[in-house]
């Protein structure tokens, strides 16, 4: 086997590798990039009067999938209306003209275009058993969840041999040398990324309703979303750069280059500017908190690797065996330049990125993104290395005399950069770090609620957040065994903490209602609590229940 054909093998298997990236990444669902902050009426609760609306808020703005949005009565009815959002609240107009448990079961699209799903209850006067769903829509079809990296795999590489090769067909492609294979490598981008757009416009469907990759019904919803429009305006500005490049992909049959000039290069320019900008504002950069510095630094991050990348693809396809030594040598001082510059944006880009992206060193560690970040960076140092070792070999004019030096070092870059690409398209299917860190706080929070009976009556415990410092108490009382309110005369509770050594401790309880009381009081150690409820019911009937809540720090 020559060194040619081994090169060829090592980037298919870097092809391969970069598949497989996408494939074999985490088993969780890509979704849930808003987190859910609170409800109105809170989760679990019990409340005594009954809600005209139920109100969700989010870490971000969201938009409701249509036909994905119940609030089921203790009956099993539903009695929720059309629900709207408003910035990041999604409200349910509800009819809760029942005492007991509701369901809440809700889907939304976050503002980077991701399917955010979940349930909750809250009963009103008191709780009953939890209705049934009428639909089961949450889950992601593993079908389509594998299907969105390989496409987004597609765009990318296709970004790639657009950008890189016009690039050195403009400004370093030899006049001597036909530009038609070089040329069908550009349309064979262009068409990468129409059909990677195409595609992804189509997944999206079932991606937000939950479907399988044959249901198409909410296509409609999808091309009138924000992401729909910006993918529609993706093709358009395709179409037109294709019209744009005809003379620059065009054979001249003196040898001469291109008719191009400086008005169709700042038109092309200007369009291809629009065309990446389409990227971020279709993904986590559109989300997150400074979206307007985001969205700019993903598109300088996309340009640096498709220039890079592409580049690398035109020296090691083309130049480096078909360039002649003397063009070489004015050809690759100016390449060592183009890629210091980029990989310098793309370094930039990554550090600004992560900073907002990730937030603390502890994500870093901890998510799942944030380890997508540390492989993409170990592999990222490799290429830079190489990298400069190739920048060596052109300033010691190597190249020129052994142009067989620097292809091996180029296809090397060239199969690491695949593998980085590949974990990239995994990468933007992840929940950003700051928003799992988001999610495990509001997780970690623990509002704590039971129901406990006695002979004399039934006791619904409410505690939140259930942490050290300052917490809330809700009870309320019922006669045994039923959800009929039921008038306790005076209520008596102890706290203590057995394994910390704290003897009980009374808290104080305001009466608010016959059957309802609460108090604001400070825990001062997380631990196993111990919590007794006095209830006297008349002037000699009492009884006590004890209940235990694991206390987090």
């Amino acid at each position: 086997m020559t060194a040619e054909r081994r090169r060829r093998w090592a980037v298919l298997a870097a092809l391969v590798l970069g598949a497989l990236a996408v494939f074999v990444g985490p088993a969780s669902p890509a979704s849930a990039h808003a987190v859910l902050q609170r409800t109105t009426p809170a989760t679990q609760s019990v409340v005594q009067t009954a809600p005209g609306d139920v109100k969700l808020t989010f870490s971000e703005g969201v938009s409701p999938v249509s036909g994905k949005i119940q609030v089921i009565a203790p009956n099993g009815d539903r009695v929720g209306g059309d629900p709207r959002a408003e910035g990041s609240t999604l409200i349910i107009p509800i009819t809760a003209d029942q005492r007991g448990t509701y369901l809440v079961s809700y889907r939304v699209i976050s503002a980077d275009s991701h399917p955010v799903s979940g349930a909750f209850t809250f009963s009103v006067g008191a709780t009953s058993a939890v209705p049934a769903l009428t639909d089961d829509g949450d889950e992601t079809d593993p079908v389509v969840k594998n299907t969105i990296p390989v496409v987004k795999f597609l765009g990318y590489a296709g970004l790639v041999l657009v950008v890189g090769p016009v690039l050195v067909l403009l400004f370093l492609w030899p006049a001597r040398l036909s530009r038609r294979v070089p040329a069908r490598l550009v349309r064979a981008g262009l068409g990468l990324v129409a059909f990677s757009t195409l595609a992804a416009l189509y997944l999206q469907a079932p991606y937000t309703s939950g479907g399988n990759i044959l249901d198409a019904g909410g296509l409609g919803d999808v091309v009138a979303s924000a992401f729909g429009t910006a993918l529609l305006v993706r093709l358009g500005l395709l179409a037109a750069i294709a019209i744009m490049l005809r003379p620059i992909l065009a054979e001249r049959g003196d040898g001469g280059r291109s008719g191009e000039n400086m008005v169709d290069l700042i038109v092309l320019a200007a369009l291809g500017t629009a065309a990446v900008f389409t990227w971020p504002l279709t993904g986590h950069p559109s989300a997150s908190p400074v979206a307007a510095v985001s969205v700019v630094v993903d598109a300088v991050h996309l340009v640096s690797m498709a220039v890079w990348l592409g580049g690398l693809v035109m020296l090691v396809g083309f130049l480096l065996r078909q360039a002649s030594e003397r063009e070489l040598g004015a050809i690759l001082p100016i390449w060592s330049r183009w890629a210091a510059l980029a990989v310098s944006a793309l370094l930039l880009a990554g550090v600004v990125n992560a900073l907002i992206e990730i937030g603390t060193p502890a994500a870093l560690t901890g998510t799942t993104y944030g380890r997508f970040i540390l492989a993409k960076t170990a592999l990222f140092a490799a290429v830079v290395g190489i990298a400069a070792y190739s920048r060596s070999l052109v300033r010691k004019r190597v190249t020129t005399e052994n142009p067989g030096r620097i292809r091996t070092a180029v296809w090397a870059e060239l199969a690491i950069t695949v593998v980085v690409l590949g974990l990239t398209s995994v990468l933007v299917q992840q929940t950003p770090a700051r928003t799992e860190s988001e999610n495990a706080a509001l997780t970690d929070q623990g509002y704590f609620s039971v129901l406990v009976d006695s002979p004399l009556y039934t006791l619904q415990v409410e505690l939140d957040p259930a942490k050290v410092g300052s917490n809330s108490m809700h009870l309320y009382a019922y006669e045994p065994g039923t959800t009929n309110l039921l008038k306790a005369e005076e209520w008596t509770t102890t706290a203590a903490l057995p394994a910390a050594g704290i003897e009980p401790i009374d808290v104080p309880m305001l009466r608010v209602a016959d059957n309802h009381a609460i108090s604001e009081f400070q825990l001062p150690a997380a631990g196993t609590w111990e919590f007794k409820f006095t209830l006297r019911t008349t002037e000699i009937d009492q009884a006590t229940v004890t209940v235990t809540v694991d206390v987090a720090s």
